[in-house]
């Protein structure tokens, strides 16, 4: 493949995201028949409001991929770093904000930390570190639901902002991405993150710690996973145990829909941010139009299965091969 063919191939992969994006849209808003459900502000609000609740563990579940690593503990630090928060910032909400954090964060740093001494693969790890969390949790909350009781931070939070289009989490959140697409396409850091996914081997010769790295990325992930947390904690005014522990589905859906690559080395924050409201659009439309339960599920499924097609290394090849079968002249 030479270098135009590369970039060319490149620029679309970083294009695609939005484009399903794009298309997702239209679908939706042609099978709404003009009724304008779709473009309700409580339907865009509530696109936004999953795009908070979702966003960060996608984000942080897709660093770890980029890396070519799978981290299935994100939804335990999630889980976790809310009922920290709970606990401890109902006086001082920033402490509680600190401490959620830095749940996630340790949990993340212990594990790029055995992966990376160990020699592991994250899967088998990472499952251990979500059921460790998952049973902390239990104990901190005692098996039910925790209240939080500071209800001005929960309001302000839940407040909606730019035209009541978007709550103030979900410009935190927006925040976040926002920062962490800068770091990946600005610094150094990011074009070690994709080396690092794209040949971990290789990568020390061009002067990457490898090592470093994988410890950051984990620890990038854990804390992001847990920021999040503490934000829904915070606004919904409880935690507990089984709040949203199921978050791994649709931030691992997201994460390929925006782009990042389960074989490592390719992916953007913004393509993730574009993969995230693509599932949220999903949810919140096709609820919108009154489309059968069941529908989300096909969907979502079939977005999957084709862009998995793409992502084949072998697609292209087929592709020319099809191409000059179909040029050749039949007899």
């Amino acid at each position: 493949m030479n270098g135009l063919r590369f970039l060319q191939l490149a620029g679309a992969a970083n294009v695609r995201p939005f484009t399903i994006l794009a298309l997702t849209f239209a679908a939706i808003a042609a099978a709404d028949l003009g009724f304008g459900a779709l473009l309700h502000s409580a339907t865009i609000f509530s696109v936004t409001q999953l795009f908070a609740t979702l966003g960060l563990a996608a984000l942080g579940l897709g660093l770890t991929m980029i890396v070519d690593e799978f981290d299935l503990s994100i939804p335990g630090s999630f889980t976790a770093a809310g009922a920290v928060a709970v606990l401890t910032g109902a006086d001082n909400p920033w402490l509680g904000i600190a401490c959620g954090v830095a749940t996630g964060l340790a949990a993340g740093a212990i594990q790029g930390a055995l992966i990376v001494s160990l020699g592991v693969r994250a899967v088998g790890l990472t499952l251990g570190g979500f059921l460790t969390l998952i049973g902390i949790t239990y104990v901190l909350t005692g098996g039910s639901t925790i209240a939080y009781s500071n209800q001005a931070v929960s309001g302000w939070l839940h407040q909606p902002t730019l035209f009541g289009l978007i709550s103030n989490r979900g410009v935190v959140v927006l925040a976040v991405f926002l920062a962490a697409a800068a770091i990946m396409f600005f610094t150094r850091l990011g074009r070690d993150i994709i080396a690092t996914g794209s040949n971990r081997a290789g990568a020390p010769v061009a002067g990457v710690n490898t090592a470093a790295i994988i410890i950051g990325v984990f620890s990038a992930a854990g804390a992001l996973a847990a920021l999040g947390g503490v934000l829904l904690s915070y606004s919904l005014q409880a935690a507990s145990a089984t709040q949203l522990s199921d978050t791994l589905v649709a931030a691992a859906s997201a994460a390929i829909l925006g782009g990042v690559s389960l074989s490592g080395g390719k992916g953007r924050a913004l393509g993730v941010a574009a993969g995230v409201l693509t599932i949220c659009l999903l949810r919140s439309g096709l609820s919108a139009i009154g489309a059968k339960p069941y529908t989300l599920e096909i969907v979502t499924g079939t977005l999957l299965l084709v862009v998995a097609i793409f992502d084949a290394p072998r697609f292209l090849d087929q592709m020319g091969r099809l191409r000059r079968w179909l040029g050749q002249p039949r007899r």
